[in-house]
């Protein structure tokens, strides 16, 4: 009696824990690369609570960025849709207006929504002067703020920024001192912090602008890396202060009891910009198709759901997230406009899959045909007028390459053997899938997406 009664109490917590809508934390770093943590193997870098995060949910180890630069990621992260489908080609591309973002779907799901840090979809670079008025601030006239495309509260800035930043509130260009992550960090907890207190449930997009050049990071930060160059100091010290405000955001999370459902997602938007180290030695960079330019750190900790630490090697994308979200959630989207790129990783959390549903594409599109395309079809990932990138002095072109290549990334990571010439069915059915779904990019791009 006694262990049936354990059973339907244990039950009982469980079906509570489902039952109620979790909250959801969505963070994002600017430009850190896969190889940019302690868990990763970073011979230099300290990255203490990403560890911790690592080691306590889900580490996808194959997580990619849908782009290999930051707007027309975010804008893969807000829709779960291919940024191009939406014109968000290239850094500074606005998202479209008549595209269901997360934040509109949940907000009609009766969540608080809030952004804070970079948005940088609407069609701005911003002034590089950050320290003065109105700075990276989104004005409250922008017709693609984050207070347009869903969003309650927002604390935001068009581009990356650093120390002492001008951002938006609500659309009042407002002066800050201090760091840029525990800006954001701080503004984030307000709202948090309003929101457990009244017991609804919440959206908080965290987007930090580092460690984007330029690379400014606090003295204190500096001084953990006292023994490297001056370069390298403000770099890693701008990731220590991300690091430090995870850990702050996981800790304030405990406090107000709401860690347990609370769904916390943690990515980079694009491939490391700052040697191999950043990259893990992986090949290419950011601005690039290569492995180096698209994958990067991929966490998500949920304890109600993801009750044990985890690591995965299926592969998983920006685009996962909206629809796994909305599953999460609940949250049905009224008129989805279609199709969506990404799929959920519920079954994947639950662990009901080791397989991926849906092949990976990626295109550098920017308006230009053919362009730099991939696909990944795990294990394999197929190259279509790829681009070598920069090559060893830094000179945009490289070497040429020819016109098709496969890898096996599962054993290929760096991609150095080509097999194409050994397996030509699999080039013929890649390339034909990947094909078909260019032509389907190119139909949301005359708005047939649109009822």
């Amino acid at each position: 009696m006694k262990t049936c009664l354990i059973l339907l109490s244990s039950l009982a917590l469980l079906h509570a824990s489902f039952s109620a809508q979790p909250n959801v934390v969505l963070i994002m770093a600017d430009d850190q690369g896969w190889g940019d943590t302690g868990y990763n193997g970073h011979p230099e870098l300290k990255t203490p609570n990403l560890d911790a995060l690592a080691a306590s949910g889900l580490r996808m180890n194959r997580f990619y960025t849908a782009h290999f630069n930051c707007s027309p990621t975010r804008a893969s992260v807000m829709t779960g849709r291919h940024p191009n489908r939406m014109g968000t080609f290239s850094p500074g591309s606005p998202i479209r207006a008549q595209e269901l973002t997360v934040a509109k779907v949940l907000q009609s799901a009766g969540y608080a929504t809030g952004h804070f840090g970079k948005w940088h979809l609407n069609g701005k670079n911003g002034d590089k002067n950050t320290t003065t008025m109105p700075g990276r601030a989104i004005m409250a006239d922008d017709p693609l703020s984050p207070g347009k495309m869903g969003f309650d509260e927002w604390v935001s800035a068009d581009n990356f920024f650093d120390l002492d930043p001008v951002l938006g509130r609500q659309g009042v260009a407002e002066k800050f001192q201090g760091d840029s992550s525990d800006i954001t960090t701080d503004e984030a907890l307000k709202f948090i912090k309003k929101q457990a207190t009244a017991g609804k449930p919440f959206l908080t997009v965290v987007w930090f602008g580092s460690p984007h050049v330029p690379h400014e990071a606090l003295p204190a930060d500096k001084a953990l890396y006292s023994t490297l160059s001056e370069a390298d100091q403000n770099y890693y010290g701008e990731i220590t202060a991300v690091d430090r405000s995870v850990g702050r955001l996981r800790a304030a999370l405990r406090e107000l009891k709401v860690a347990d459902n609370t769904m916390l997602w943690y990515n980079s938007d694009n491939g490391g910009a700052n040697g191999p180290k950043s990259t893990g030695n992986l090949r290419g960079s950011k601005g690039t198709m290569w492995e180096g330019g698209v994958r990067v750190p991929g966490l998500v900790e949920w304890p109600a759901r993801i009750t044990k630490p985890f690591i995965s090697e299926v592969p998983c994308s920006t685009l996962d997230i909206y629809p796994t979200v909305l599953e999460a959630t609940g949250a049905v989207a009224q008129n989805q406009v279609q199709p969506l790129d990404g799929v959920s990783l519920i079954p994947l959390f639950d662990h009901k899959t080791e397989v991926r549903s849906k092949a990976i594409p990626f295109w550098n599109h920017a308006g230009k045909q053919p362009g730099h395309a991939t696909l990944i079809d795990w294990p394999y990932k197929l190259h279509t007028n790829p681009v070598a990138g920069r090559d060893k002095k830094g000179k945009k072109g490289g070497e040429a390459l020819p016109a098709m290549l496969l890898y096996d990334i599962s054993k290929d990571p760096k991609e150095t053997t080509d097999l194409t010439a050994q397996d030509p069915e699999r080039v013929v059915k890649m390339t034909s899938a990947l094909e078909a779904w260019k032509e389907s990019v190119e139909k949301s791009l005359s708005r047939a997406d649109y009822k």
